[in-house]
């Protein structure tokens, strides 16, 4: 199974007229969200699950890759690294499935993912880190398979 994670893209600061599920993406959030988007659009494998949180920045970042995707309250800011893996079907799913998720859940969860233990890893915004479990000549493992950013591609 592939397990990519997908942080939003910039948003706006909070504001007083808007709760923090309702925040946009700057321009130049946009502007992270489509360069990412090309990218991941050449990469990710037929039939890949794409979920997504309901705040408004990470629905405007799933939607410059221009696909369908699934809105899952539990991918909500202050998730916990548990729930992003639970709503991923992380490491038993049949197929690939990206996250669009929101720091400091999605860094929590890569650490939960490689070492089995959630930290506040560090993941920049509108960047893409990708995992793959494998099985081989024994236990499973898992390999960080790339990180991405917007302004390395």
């Amino acid at each position: 199974m592939d397990l990519i994670l997908w942080r939003h893209a910039d948003a706006e600061e909070s504001a007083q007229e808007r709760t923090d599920l309702e925040r946009d993406l700057t321009a130049r959030g946009e502007r992270q969200a489509a360069r990412m988007a090309r990218w991941l659009h050449q990469q990710l494998p037929h039939g890949v699950r794409v979920l997504a949180s309901p705040a408004r920045r990470a629905q405007l970042t799933a939607v410059a890759l221009d696909r369908k995707f699934r809105t899952l309250a539990e991918l909500a800011p202050g998730a916990s690294p548990e729930a992003i893996l639970a709503a991923a079907g992380w490491p038993d799913a049949k197929h690939a499935v990206l996250i669009v998720g929101h720091q400091p859940s999605l860094g929590q969860a890569a650490a939960l993912v490689l070492t089995g233990q959630a930290a506040d890893w560090s993941v920049r915004k509108a960047a893409v880190w990708w995992f793959r479990q494998r099985e081989r000549d024994g236990p499973q493992g898992c390999a960080l398979h790339c990180v991405q950013s917007p302004e390395t591609i």
